[in-house]
């Protein structure tokens, strides 16, 4: 069974619990990378974790610095056979990563969740054989603990805050360290804390405006369409008219010039296309307030639209104009 799904299927085909059916986190996956320090040297690390979970490359990343890591490769494999790809298990005996003669040996490193007592289905380190009810500090030790698995929506925090809650977000700032290359080139100096002359580490942030904007975008979204934030949008108000009456699309372009004439930000939808388009229209393009002049005009009223809301009132159209400005400026 060289996969955790197929490990599990048969486990609970062949050997079933009494109390709740096997899952992929009563097995021990065991994860192998080459490490590789700053002075050129590498070494196998196996990193034991339980089978449910994968390792963060991030966290790895974070956990090993300032060395690095990349894949093991199958040419790995065969320089290290004690590693039976697909089959590993602990690897015993592995506290020093140089043997005698200079030659890599196997670190193994487990997650926080391994810990003295806990029983797990694990590989064998045989091709085709796993391992059942093997006990941690009993069966076998690790190196060390290394917490680099994949974290999870309802793990519990760090510092004991309780369980949490994983959200999306959109990184709109970096920090670069430049490093003392430019600083060498320009002589830049300053006194350190003992009054001696050091090249200061020179360093920029950047910040992403139209990262922002779309950060913006993404968070006041709906299933309709974009719906900005009036102070971010480019119009303050979208002036639709619908239907085929020339004294509705009259209406629409006198009350869009009463708005541009008061300062604000107007867009105007005089196209002949079909209310439904428009409509559509109005709410992928997200502008704050809408003002749908149609139907109602036969009896002298307008719709005011609230984009974000939803909501809607009618009212006069001689005071459609006032109402707008009201609403915008609050």
């Amino acid at each position: 069974m060289p996969t955790i799904e197929s490990l599990v299927a048969l486990s609970n085909e062949r050997y079933p619990r009494a109390d709740r059916p096997w899952q992929g986190g009563d097995t021990l996956k065991n994860v192998v990378v080459k490490v590789r320090e700053l002075d050129g040297t590498s070494y196998p690390l196996v990193i034991g974790l339980p089978g449910d979970r994968e390792v963060d490359e991030k966290r790895l990343e974070t956990a090993l610095a300032p060395a690095g890591f990349e894949p093991f490769t199958e040419e790995d494999f065969a320089a290290h056979p004690e590693l039976v790809r697909g089959y590993l298990g602990p690897v015993r005996g592995a506290a020093k990563v140089l043997g005698e003669n200079g030659s890599a040996k196997v670190r193994y490193l487990t997650d926080p969740r391994v810990v003295s007592g806990t029983r797990w289905i694990t590989g064998a380190n045989e091709t085709d054989r796993h391992v059942y009810d093997l006990v941690a500090g009993r069966d076998f030790v690790s190196d060390g603990v290394i917490d680099v698995a994949e974290v999870r929506s309802g793990d519990p925090a760090p510092d004991g805050s309780g369980p949490l809650r994983l959200a999306r977000g959109i990184e709109i700032g970096h920090i670069f360290q430049l490093g003392r290359k430019y600083a060498e080139a320009l002589g830049l100096q300053v006194l350190d804390q003992n009054g001696k002359l050091v090249t200061v580490t020179m360093g920029s942030y950047g910040l992403g405006v139209s990262r922002a904007v779309a950060a913006i975008a993404e968070s006041t979204a709906d299933d309709k369409g974009l719906a900005w934030p009036r102070e971010v949008a480019p119009y303050d108000v979208l002036v639709l008219a619908t239907g085929k009456d020339q004294a509705v699309f009259s209406a629409a372009r006198d009350l869009a010039a009463q708005l541009d004439a008061a300062g604000i930000d107007v867009l105007l939808d005089d196209r002949k296309a079909s209310p439904g388009v428009k409509f559509t229209d109005s709410e992928v393009l997200g502008i704050p307030t809408i003002v749908v002049i149609g139907r109602a005009f036969a009896t002298g009223n307008v719709e005011i639209r609230d984009r974000a809301t939803g909501a809607s009132r009618e009212v006069a159209f001689n005071t459609a104009a006032s109402e707008v400005l009201r609403e915008i400026k609050g």
